[in-house]
């Protein structure tokens, strides 16, 4: 099969460096690093990066502005559509896209994609899978054709399913003493979680090299809470970036696609009224 005759449903969500290395002259690789502390991820993408891949400024064109549906509400589809067509991404290609944070932070990117019936799939380690040398060139993509459409409402769940009680599971992606409570970051309007909620922290999701673990592995974590459809789930974090790795990893494991909250706990805690479940 060639590379113009791949479909979604042959992309995995994953892939590993060997599959971009043979197929890298007709893919867009992007590199998506971005830092909850504020650290600039344009920055590390100058001190080196993959051969070729450009760099998606997450805050430019994977999220719009923070108010009150969170810190990284989805942008105006029109936003998104001229950030990817400004990076050489049109509606025919395929993205591989990583960060160094094991694919955490680069979800963000391969589930929009996806979402909207996209090529696009994570590079599985992420930067440190890559064994070749990185470059420091500046990449000047050609500009293409990246045609808008709607966000699709059937993948997302709102504020208001939350608070309704949604029917399904909902899995909060971030680290157990975030959802616990134990510990409030200065991103956080409040300690603990969603009522209700159950815990998967998505670097959960890794092995210690910061590849996927083994499909098994990752379906007994989730069966472990009662999941084993993901149709079922509804996935957060903090503002609905690290959620989309526990999406991908339910999808890869052949579980299904569950939905997104892209409010996150930033959106839902932010009004002390509602009600925030600890330990």
């Amino acid at each position: 099969m060639n590379d113009s005759q791949i479909t979604q449903e042959d992309l995995p969500p994953f892939v590993d460096a060997a599959w971009l290395e043979a197929h890298r002259s007709n893919v867009v690789t992007a590199d998506v690093r971005w830092y909850l502390d504020g650290a600039s991820g344009r920055t590390a993408y100058d001190g080196g990066h993959l051969p070729g891949a450009v760099f998606v400024d997450l805050d430019a064109w994977l999220s719009g502005s923070s108010g009150a549906h969170g810190l990284n509400p989805f942008p105006d589809s029109e936003v998104f559509a001229h950030g990817m067509s400004s990076l050489g991404i049109g509606d025919d290609t395929t993205v591989i896209a990583y960060d160094d944070a094991g694919g955490v932070i680069a979800a963000r990117l391969v589930w929009m994609l996806r979402a909207l019936g996209h090529r696009a799939a994570l590079l599985d380690g992420g930067i440190t899978a890559w064994t070749g040398p990185l470059e420091t060139r500046l990449v000047e993509p050609t500009p293409a054709i990246f045609t808008p459409s709607p966000w699709p409402e059937a993948r997302l769940a709102q504020l208001e399913d939350i608070t309704a009680g949604a029917a399904g599971i909902i899995v909060d992606a971030r680290n157990a003493d975030r959802f616990d409570g134990s510990l409030q970051l200065p991103t956080d309007p409040q300690a603990g979680h969603i009522p209700g909620a159950v815990n998967v922290p998505c670097r959960g999701n890794l092995a210690p090299d910061g590849r996927l673990r083994p499909i098994a592995e990752v379906r007994r974590a989730f069966a472990k809470l009662g999941i084993e459809d993901a149709t079922a789930v509804i996935s957060y974090c903090g503002s609905g970036v690290t959620a989309c790795h526990n999406l991908l990893a339910l999808e890869h494991a052949g579980l299904g696609r569950g939905r997104l909250y892209p409010g996150g706990w930033s959106e839902y805690g932010a009004e002390p009224r509602r009600r925030a479940e600890l330990g």
